[in-house]
C-alpha cells in the first residue's frame, strides 16, 4: 500500500501545442491564416511525448567540443546528442529558419514566428542556430553576390550536419561572432583585424569571446578593416574543402540553453568575404541583430507559454485541501494573471511580426510599418524578455515542490528564462536603443503613438496610461537615466492598446486593471477583485472550447 500512486499529475502529452488562441487569432489578424494547418501539423508533434524525450536528451547530453582528433591534427569538431538533431530536422524541414526569404507572401514572417512559437516550446536551445540563420539574409544581402551564392544554401529544408565545403551540403546554416573580451556590447571597441588580400578576401586575426553556435557553416563576423569596423562572412570550410583558420577554444557553461553549443574562438590569418562597405560593419550586422531579437521576443513569449501550460495543466489535475488546484480563490487569481502576461506577450510577438512582413512587403515597403518596428521591437525585447524569468519562477511556484525537480522541466525554462534578456542587447542596451530610435526618427514615435491611438476611447485607463506615457516622453530630463521606466511604459501601453482591440473583454479588463491603473499588485497573483478570473483561465484550459 505504501507504494500506491494517487494524486500524481499525468504527463502533459498527446496535445496541440498550437491550440493557443492568442495565437491562432494573431496568425489569422497579421495576414498568415493560411499557414493554420501547416503549424497544427507542427503543434500536434511538439505535443508528443517523442517530441517531449527529445527536448530532455538534448540538454541532459549537452554538446561537447573535440578539438584534435585522436593523431593531434586540429579539428574543432563539435558533438551533439542524436535529440539535437531530430530537433534541428524538424525545425529546419518546417523552413522556420528561412521560409519568409524564399516564399514572401504576405503573412510569411508571422508564419514562421507562429512556428518558432510552437516548435521552442518543445526545446528552447536549437533555436539559437535556426534564428541565426533566419537573421542573417537581410544583412547578406548587402552584398548581392555573396547572397546569390549563399541564399539557397541557407534558404534549403534539409538539414546536412557536418565541416564540409557548403557547395557540397544540402543546406548550411548560419552564425555570428561580434563581441570580443574587452568590449561586449561596445563592439566599436573589437580588436579583431582583417587585412586585404589580393583576390578581395581579407585575412582575420582576432579572438571572439561570443561566438553564437560555432558548429554553423558560415559566420557573420565584426572586424577591423582599413575603413573601419566591417562585416565580413566567414566559412568554417573554404571552397577547396581546407579548414578555416578558426579554432574553437572552448565552448561556454552556461547557465541554462545547455543543449546549443556557444564558444570563445581564435582567427589565425582566417579567410572572410567583405559584406557591406568597409566602416560600415554595426549598421550592415544590424539587419541580422533586429532579426533575433524579435526571435528574442517570440522566445520570450514561448516559455511564458509554456510555463503556464504547465502550471494550468498541474493546477486541473492536482488536489490539496479537498479541491482541486484549480478550484482555489487564490490559486486562480495566479493562474489568470499569469495567462494575462502570457497573452499580452503572444499579442505584442504577432504584431512585430506583422510589422516584419509589412515593412519588407514590396520593393519599399510599408514605411509606417517599418517606423513602429523599429521603436517597438527594442520595446518588446526590453519588456517581454524582462518578465519571462519572473514569469517562469511563479510557474515553477505553482507545481510546488514537484515544479522544482527536474523532471517536471520547469528548472530547465527557469533557467533558459534570462538568456533572451541578456542576448541581442541586455536590457540597458535595448531600453537605449529605444531613445536612439526616437531621438533620430520622429516618424518612430509617431508610429507608435499612432499605434496605441488605435485603442483611444476604448478604456479609461489605457487613455490615461497614453497620456502618462506622452508626458514622459515629452519631457527631456534625466531622459537617458529613465530609459527603462520608459521602455516598461511603452510596452505596457502598446499590450494595453492590443488587448484592448483585440482580446476577449475579460483579458484586456484584467490588464489594464492590473498593469495600467495600479489596482494589482507587484507579484503575480494580485489581480484585484471584480475581474472574469474563469473566462481568462478557460481561455488557456479549454483552448478548443
Amino acid at each position: 500500500m505504501t507504494h500506491d500512486v494517487f494524486n500524481q499529475v499525468p504527463p502533459l502529452t498527446g496535445h496541440d501545442v498550437s491550440a493557443d488562441a492568442a495565437l491562432t487569432e494573431g496568425l489569422a489578424r497579421e495576414g498568415a491564416g493560411w499557414a493554420l494547418e501547416e503549424l497544427r501539423r507542427l503543434g500536434t508533434l511538439a505535443g508528443t511525448e517523442r517530441a517531449a524525450e527529445w527536448g530532455r536528451l538534448a540538454n541532459e547530453h549537452p554538446p561537447v567540443l573535440r578539438t584534435h582528433d585522436r593523431y593531434g591534427h586540429r579539428i574543432d569538431e563539435v558533438e551533439f546528442h542524436p535529440a539535437w538533431h531530430e530537433l534541428m530536422t524538424v525545425a529546419v524541414s518546417g523552413g522556420l529558419h528561412a521560409a519568409p526569404w524564399t516564399d514572401p507572401r504576405p503573412g510569411a514572417h508571422v508564419a514562421r514566428a507562429a512556428g518558432f512559437y510552437v516548435w521552442s516550446q518543445v526545446e528552447a536551445g536549437h533555436g539559437c542556430p535556426v534564428s541565426m540563420t533566419y537573421a542573417a539574409v537581410p544583412a547578406l544581402r548587402h552584398a548581392p553576390e555573396l547572397a546569390a551564392e549563399w541564399e539557397p544554401r541557407l534558404a534549403s529544408r534539409e538539414y546536412d550536419f557536418g565541416l564540409r565545403p557548403a557547395a557540397a551540403k544540402r543546406g548550411v546554416l548560419a552564425g555570428m561572432a561580434m563581441t570580443e573580451k574587452q568590449g561586449g556590447s561596445d563592439v566599436r571597441a573589437n580588436t579583431t583585424r582583417a587585412e586585404p588580400l589580393s583576390d578581395g578576401t581579407y585575412a582575420l586575426t582576432g579572438h571572439k569571446w561570443f561566438n553564437s553556435a560555432p558548429m554553423c557553416d558560415v559566420f557573420l563576423v565584426l572586424a577591423q578593416a582599413p575603413g573601419g569596423l566591417t562585416c565580413f562572412l566567414l566559412p568554417r570550410v573554404l571552397p577547396d574543402g581546407t579548414r578555416n583558420a578558426m579554432r574553437l577554444m572552448r565552448l561556454k557553461d552556461k547557465l541554462g540553453n545547455r543543449s546549443n553549443a556557444s564558444s570563445e574562438v581564435e582567427y589565425h590569418g582566417a579567410v572572410a568575404w567583405r559584406v557591406g562597405e568597409e566602416g560600415r560593419g554595426v549598421r550592415t550586422i544590424l539587419e541580422m541583430v533586429n532579426m533575433t531579437r524579435l526571435d528574442c521576443v517570440i522566445g520570450s513569449a514561448a516559455g511564458m507559454r509554456y510555463g503556464l501550460r504547465q502550471a494550468v495543466h498541474h493546477a486541473a489535475h492536482r488536489g490539496a485541501f479537498g479541491r482541486r488546484l484549480i478550484e482555489q480563490p487564490l490559486m486562480r487569481n495566479v493562474l489568470a494573471d499569469l495567462a494575462v502576461e502570457s497573452e499580452a506577450a503572444t499579442a505584442l510577438m504577432t504584431r512585430l511580426a506583422g510589422a516584419t512582413d509589412r515593412a519588407a512587403g514590396n520593393a519599399a515597403g510599408d514605411a509606417t510599418e517599418a517606423a513602429l518596428r523599429r521603436t517597438a521591437l527594442a520595446v518588446g525585447k526590453y519588456w517581454v524578455c524582462k518578465r519571462a524569468p519572473v514569469h517562469a519562477a511563479e510557474a515553477m511556484e505553482c507545481l510546488g515542490g514537484n515544479g522544482y525537480v527536474e523532471d517536471s522541466q520547469l528548472p530547465r525554462l527557469f533557467r533558459e528564462s534570462p538568456l533572451n534578456g541578456i542576448w541581442e542587447g541586455s536590457g540597458n542596451v535595448a531600453a537605449l536603443d529605444v531613445l536612439r530610435a526616437l531621438g533620430r526618427e520622429p516618424e518612430a514615435l509617431e508610429a507608435f503613438l499612432g499605434e496605441v491611438a488605435l485603442a483611444a476611447g476604448a478604456d479609461r485607463r489605457l487613455d490615461d496610461a497614453a497620456d502618462r506615457l506622452r508626458k514622459s516622453l515629452s519631457d527631456p530630463a534625466d531622459i537617458e537615466s529613465r530609459a527603462r521606466r520608459l521602455a516598461e511604459d511603452m510596452a505596457l501601453v502598446l499590450q494595453g492598446s492590443l488587448l484592448v482591440r483585440h482580446a476577449p473583454a475579460a483579458v484586456a479588463d484584467a490588464f489594464c486593471a492590473s498593469r495600467l491603473s495600479g489596482e494589482g499588485g507587484r507579484a503575480f497573483g494580485t489581480l484585484p477583485s471584480g475581474l472574469d478570473l474563469d473566462a481568462v483561465i478557460d481561455r488557456v484550459a479549454h483552448p478548443g472550447a
